[in-house]
């Protein structure tokens, strides 16, 4: 796609949630769905029609690239949510996996790619694929990812820092999976991906180390994302980047550097102040606080009309592409759909002065 297809969507004033996990809760057989990748598809398209987009973004599940790597290592499936590697991935590991991925058909992860199918050969929507981030999944893959990365922050080194081993060793698998989950989702016909680094934060990596001169952002955040951007661009597709951790001014340049046609942050973010060190080029994205939707005690829908407003208002004073929307996916919460689904309809519906 041209970037101008995403700056003229900002243009029209197109309000967009991210909403398929809400849309497929509302499903009686969701769990069923998850693994028919048909199914799976007509729930996405639902969700683009029904709040008036052409971007039909897949499900997302953060957790998916985690299970087939895992399984792929031959990790018992029992032991897959909580597991994490005590020692630095055995040698051939790496090898191992790239080998196992190119045999095996993990039922959701091919039913995720077959939406995306059914998006670009059904419809005439634009089929955006979603995965995690290579540093957010390998956050998923070490119990305690702060301290190795403020390890190797300090300059420690693989030779010299186990942890450093065992960091380096996680987020080459954690890479090789997502590069291998995008080649699929393009294979079927993604026009964009949708790459989420929520870790990508504050919280993960020291900003003090990157003050005083630490490259521990750019070699453990930056540059896998920049593979996953390279194999994008070699393809035609476009790059939609998400971080929604606590962000500083540094990061959200790093992030820029990718050249996103649209980059989407949470609500931690003031988004027209971030609009002045943006490039126009890029589209911004949310960043309502769609992970409270779920209590009208935490945020009221005429808080929600609120907020949105604030945000179109100061977004056009700043003069940048916008598209409101949710600061990330809008996740079901079991017996509160319904309440959230009508702070989502709030906000695409609502009437600002």
């Amino acid at each position: 796609m041209k970037r101008d297809f995403y700056l003229n969507l900002a243009q029209s004033g197109l309000r967009m949630p991210i909403a398929a996990d809400l849309v497929l809760h509302e499903e009686p057989a969701a769990e069923r769905i998850l693994n028919d990748g048909r199914a799976l598809g007509q729930v996405v398209e639902k969700t683009a029609r029904r709040y008036r987009t052409p971007l039909a973004f897949c499900h997302m599940n953060l957790t998916l690239e985690k299970a087939v790597l895992l399984e792929t290592l031959d990790v018992p499936a029992a032991d897959i949510p909580l597991y994490h590697f005590a020692e630095r991935p055995a040698a051939d590991a790496l090898d191992r996996l790239k080998t196992g991925l190119g045999r095996l058909r993990h039922a959701e992860l091919q039913a995720h790619v077959d939406s995306v199918r059914y998006i670009a050969t059904e419809t005439n929507l634009v089929p955006v694929g979603m995965t995690i981030g290579p540093f957010s999944l390998m956050t998923k893959l070490l119990a305690d990812p702060i301290t190795a990365l403020y390890l190797a922050g300090t300059g420690m080194t693989v030779a010299e820092e186990p942890e450093v081993a065992r960091l380096e060793g996680a987020l080459a698998l954690a890479t090789a999976m997502v590069l291998h989950s995008v080649s699929l989702q393009i294979a079927a016909g993604a026009k964009a991906v949708f790459v989420a680094e929520p870790a990508a934060n504050v919280v993960y990596v020291s900003p003090k180390q990157i003050e005083a001169g630490s490259d521990v952002y750019e070699r453990y955040v930056m540059t896998p994302a920049r593979q996953v951007k390279d194999l994008l661009e070699r393809s035609g597709v476009d790059l939609v980047f998400h971080c929604c951790g606590e962000l500083n001014p540094y990061m959200v340049r790093q992030f820029t550097t990718l050249e996103p046609v649209i980059l989407s942050l949470g609500s931690s973010r003031v988004l027209w102040e971030d609009a002045a060190i943006v490039p126009k080029q890029i589209v911004l994205y949310g960043n309502l606080p769609s992970k409270h939707f779920y209590s009208d005690d935490v945020i009221s829908v005429e808080q929600v009309e609120t907020l949105a407003c604030e945000l179109l208002r100061k977004m056009r004073q700043a003069g940048h592409p916008f598209i409101l929307g949710s600061e990330c996916d809008v996740l079901h919460v079991p017996g509160a759909i319904a309440t959230i689904a009508k702070k989502v309809d709030a906000f695409v519906g609502c009437r600002c002065e």
